[in-house]
């Protein structure tokens, strides 16, 4: 197996899509029950809302080292709003194909693929075609999360169970059924 073949299965093991499918159904449920702020709105003020939470990532990631937020939970983070935006979208992430995008930098690909979020998001308004671009987009951003967990050997899954956790403690008066 080549390294460009490597990299990719490597990419591709972050999440497997029995997993991606796991994760974004808990996150429909998560979202009912810990953000009922955001879930009540209608869904084109849903995706605003998160095309604004992608471009608060690009902006922690582009301050780097100055950046008080984790790089692990910025990633975290980002995750969790995809598969929100993905619910938004009914996009169907486990039918995601994962791609090794190779040396390119990091940081210019999450904000290309936040700032093509936000340019569908902006395009609601005006009554244009927009759906195709935010889906794309947000293949994009998942396809990053999975690059930069698989490149800093960042455990995925551990951390959005546990950012789920701290996320849930905050609504400490809603009881579970």
């Amino acid at each position: 197996m080549g390294n460009a073949a490597r990299d990719s299965k490597r990419v591709r093991d972050v999440l497997s899509a029995s997993e991606l499918h796991k994760l974004q159904t808990e996150q429909f449920r998560h979202d009912q029950r810990n953000h009922s702020d955001i879930i009540c709105l209608s869904k084109p003020d849903r995706l605003k809302h998160y095309g604004l939470h992608f471009a608060k990532y690009a902006g922690r990631m582009a301050r780097g080292t100055k950046e008080a937020i984790a790089f692990e939970r910025t990633v975290t983070d980002a995750a969790l709003v995809c598969f929100s935006a993905a619910n938004t979208l009914h996009q169907r992430l486990d039918a995601f194909e994962a791609k090794n995008v190779g040396q390119q930098d990091h940081l210019l690909v999450l904000t290309d693929a936040a700032g093509r979020f936000a340019d569908a998001c902006e395009k609601i308004d005006h009554l244009e075609e927009f759906v195709s671009i935010a889906r794309e987009a947000n293949l994009d951003i998942l396809n990053w999360i999975l690059v930069v967990s698989a490149d800093f050997d960042f455990d995925l899954r551990s951390n959005i169970m546990q950012r789920r956790k701290e996320l849930a403690s905050r609504q400490f008066f809603v009881e579970e059924t």
